[in-house]
């Protein structure tokens, strides 16, 4: 069940749209939207942490692995041309979230040991037009990227060019594999 808003709660609101224009053919709102419950800004405070956990100061503890960023302009562009070697690929079609995610992890964890500085990861765009279920892995895969588990093995990643399968498709940029900085 939603709270209710308060006296006072709406009599901000309505000081607050006092300033707003409305668009074009649009009204200004009446009442904001009514607030969220308990449960679902719990479940959108796990969300965010799970997905986008920052990476921690160095004197809290163990070390943690940096942030993903993107790749820079200079190595996407290599990698298009061909002046930079792809050095392993995966293709993800027809898996299942969870069968891919486990491909996905065994291949970064290989394909790092064996020294590989760029992979190209393939999930597919899902076909256009089709309901929201398509295209899930093209979705899940980066924010997959940016989980703890995963942070060990990527430095960052990029949507692919369109000869090594577009929107389909992401480079990947690997962390040296501890072996290899000793």
């Amino acid at each position: 069940m939603r709270r209710k808003l308060t006296d006072e709660e709406r009599r901000l609101w309505a000081n607050a749209m006092r300033a707003v224009r409305p668009l074009r053919g649009e009204g200004v709102p009446s009442a904001p939207p009514e607030a969220e419950t308990p449960a679902e800004v719990e479940s959108k405070r796990r969300l965010a942490h799970a997905v986008l956990e920052p990476s921690r100061p160095a004197h809290s503890g163990p070390r943690q692995t940096p942030a993903i960023v993107p790749l820079p302009r200079r190595d996407k562009q290599r990698l298009a041309r061909g002046h930079s070697a792809i050095d392993a690929r995966l293709d993800l079609h027809g898996l299942t979230q969870a069968e891919a995610h486990a491909a996905l992890a065994r291949f970064l964890g290989s394909a790092q040991a064996r020294g590989a500085k760029f992979v190209l990861v393939i999930t597919g765009t899902g076909a256009r037009g089709a309901a929201s279920e398509r295209g899930v892995l093209r979705r899940q895969v980066p924010l997959w990227l940016h989980l703890p588990e995963f942070r060990s093995y990527v430095v960052g990643f990029e949507t692919a060019h369109t000869g090594h399968g577009g929107e389909g498709a992401l480079y990947i940029r690997l962390r040296r594999s501890r072996s290899d900085v000793l």
